[in-house]
């Protein structure tokens, strides 16, 4: 599957998140939906956001222009490379999910909910890494 099917159908094509991205741990946009715009600082920033926890969690971070509040950050399963973090925006918020090699991004607006963008993401990230990516 390309990486742009994972976020036309296993991300946005849910309806369960608005926006989509999947970046590469090393830099750049490997696949995004068409209505989100994220900058190379922005990128760094997202990528930041997993080896500092501090300066995420002082500042937040920002997808496509939008600041969102840091809400939390924890492993998953048995892969320690399996990282989400969650940040909020009013009702809407964000969730990143970092594996071995790749960044999910994503953004839900309300009634889209944290718990099921949060679901979809740990889900699709634990999948990549169980592929090593």
């Amino acid at each position: 599957m390309s990486w742009q099917a994972y976020v036309d159908n296993n991300l946005v094509g849910t309806k369960k998140v608005t926006q989509a991205a999947i970046l590469g741990k090393a830099g750049g946009v490997w696949a995004k939906s068409s209505d989100i715009t994220i900058s190379p600082e922005e990128q760094k920033a997202i990528t930041a956001a997993f080896t500092n926890k501090a300066a995420v969690q002082a500042s937040g971070f920002r997808i496509a222009n939008q600041k969102y509040i840091f809400l939390s950050s924890d492993t998953y399963g048995d892969d320690p490379d399996l990282i989400v973090v969650q940040g909020k925006k009013q009702t809407d918020g964000a969730v990143l999910a970092q594996t071995k090699q790749a960044i999910l991004v994503v953004t839900y607006i309300y009634p889209q909910t944290a718990q099921d963008a949060g679901l979809l993401v740990t889900n699709l990230g634990a999948y990549l890494a169980s592929q090593r990516y």
